[in-house]
């Protein structure tokens, strides 16, 4: 799937290195519900374990340029659900970078996996993906009270979602430029 200059590709072993290095970096570890530092090792078991019933890893380009990565995890046929996580792995991305990568993976998980109902679940602190869920959007569904430790502390998640009827209307007002 490309939409301007953006593309989303099955990520393979060729990418362990880049996005091992894109996952520990300060800058996306320290969002993340795990923040260790991970070995290679644990990067490549991690990749030769992956259930491709349950999961797709995704690296989404922009101009031919591997720069992030999408995930659907948990894939419920049955209930036709699942849960994403992503993140931009290269800061030097003009903006609105990273909406591409949204709107690209709304449409893959909406239209190629032929899901219902995404879910998220963001770190209370981390506003800046709150936002972007919404600008999606993703509506709030409920908050889980320090749900994980973080950092030392019991930090709280915010939990969203996106039906895919409700993407289809996000979808035509962005191509609108409302």
């Amino acid at each position: 799937m490309v939409l301007n200059g953006g593309h989303l590709r099955q990520m393979n072993e060729a990418d362990l290195e880049k996005v091992l290095s894109w996952r520990n970096s300060d800058r996306v570890r320290l969002n993340m519900f795990s923040t260790h530092v991970i070995t290679e090792e644990e990067h490549r078991n991690w990749y030769f374990n992956l259930d491709y019933n349950t999961c797709r890893y995704l690296v989404f380009e922009y101009k031919q340029r591997p720069v992030g990565l999408v995930n659907f995890t948990e894939i419920d046929q049955y209930n036709n659900r699942c849960n994403w996580g992503f993140y931009l792995g290269e800061t030097d991305v003009p903006p609105g970078t990273g909406l591409l990568m949204g709107h690209l993976s709304m449409e893959y998980v909406f239209t190629v996996l032929n899901i219902r109902k995404l879910c998220s679940q963001v770190l209370n602190n981390n506003e800046t993906s709150v936002k972007y869920h919404h600008k999606l959007g993703f509506k709030k569904e409920g908050r889980l009270l320090k749900h994980v430790l973080h950092n030392g502390i019991y930090t709280d998640v915010i939990v969203l979602a996106l039906f895919k009827n409700e993407w289809e209307g996000v979808r035509d007002d962005m191509c609108a430029g409302k």
